[in-house]
């Protein structure tokens, strides 16, 4: 199960009480934040979002929109007194901010922090539930996607039929892996006479900032919830192509092209004060599309 809690919409400039960019991706016992704009402590708080449960810190860009509250949370979390490992996944000069942040003040943080350099697009993290790669997007500076695949989830078993054919408890996780039952007369029991079948697993891909770009179809084909910038409605196409910026309808586009099963969009220009407009334009080239709304959490 992935589970995506929005905590920033809105891209530059905090305005109509949308925030910059970040969001939180859960798995049953694990937090991924992404991004970490200005403000994201205090959407944390409103939206109880447990920072112990974060372990890793996905930055795809420094713009201040999306890095400026992370200097914050790190302060945070060292005076609140945690002591397990965190890991920052960004560009390398966001090392060199943190570390004169940390120096200034004469600073020391509580738990041992590990930063992981954005250099080539590939596998960045692999855990117990989930592995992370990055892809490049195009924005004005480097500026890193990030792909979320759960691992293969093991079958269920049918406890009715292990009963039946006498298949010992020892055995079971045998099962869940796929593997068929051998009895001691030699029967072979097939694997899907005595499980079920997973829950399939799940995929988010994050596009962070990027101008309309068809490059990356083939990274996030197939995910279950594709995250594309929307800055700009279509009439401004031009304006959005020139900041590396993308509009509701090529955001719908990419969508399409990577036969994405749903459409998550943000990343708002200050300049509109309502959002529906985003979600019609769309909507209307990609039917299954959702704004990305502030405290909404998205079960994947």
């Amino acid at each position: 199960m992935l589970a995506l809690t929005i905590l920033g919409n809105n891209s530059a400039i905090p305005a109509f009480d949308r925030n910059p960019t970040a969001q939180i991706l859960q798995t049953f016992d694990t937090s991924y934040l992404i991004d970490c704009g200005e403000g994201t402590q205090m959407q944390m708080s409103k939206y109880k979002i447990r920072r112990s449960k974060i372990n890793h810190i996905f930055i795809s860009h420094l713009h201040g929109d999306h890095y400026f509250g992370l200097i914050g949370l790190l302060n945070s979390l060292s005076l609140l007194g945690r002591t397990q490992d965190l890991h920052i996944y960004a560009p390398a000069p966001l090392k060199d901010i943190i570390d004169i942040h940390l120096n200034v003040v004469d600073g020391q943080l509580s738990f041992k922090l590990y930063f992981h350099d954005l250099v080539k697009e590939g596998l960045i993290t692999d855990d117990k539930r989930v592995t992370v790669h990055c892809f490049a997007v195009q924005h004005k500076i480097e500026c890193w996607g990030f792909l979320f695949r759960e691992k293969k989830h093991p079958r269920k078993i049918d406890s009715e039929r292990t009963k039946a054919y006498e298949i010992p408890a020892s055995y079971y996780e045998k099962l869940q892996q796929g593997e068929d039952y051998i009895t001691k007369k030699g029967t072979i029991i097939p694997n899907e006479e005595v499980t079920f079948p997973a829950t399939p697993a799940k995929s988010y891909a994050y596009c962070a900032d990027t101008k309309y770009d068809e490059t990356i179809v083939e990274k996030i084909k197939g995910v279950d919830m594709l995250y594309h910038e929307t800055t700009y409605l279509k009439n401004l196409e031009k304006i959005a192509d020139e900041r590396f910026h993308s509009t509701t309808i090529q955001a719908a586009a990419i969508a399409y092209k990577a036969a994405a099963k749903r459409l998550l969009i943000g990343h708002f220009s200050s300049k509109y004060e309502t959002l529906e407009e985003f979600h019609a334009e769309a909507s209307a080239v990609f039917e299954n599309t959702e704004l990305a709304i502030q405290g909404v959490c998205y079960r994947i």
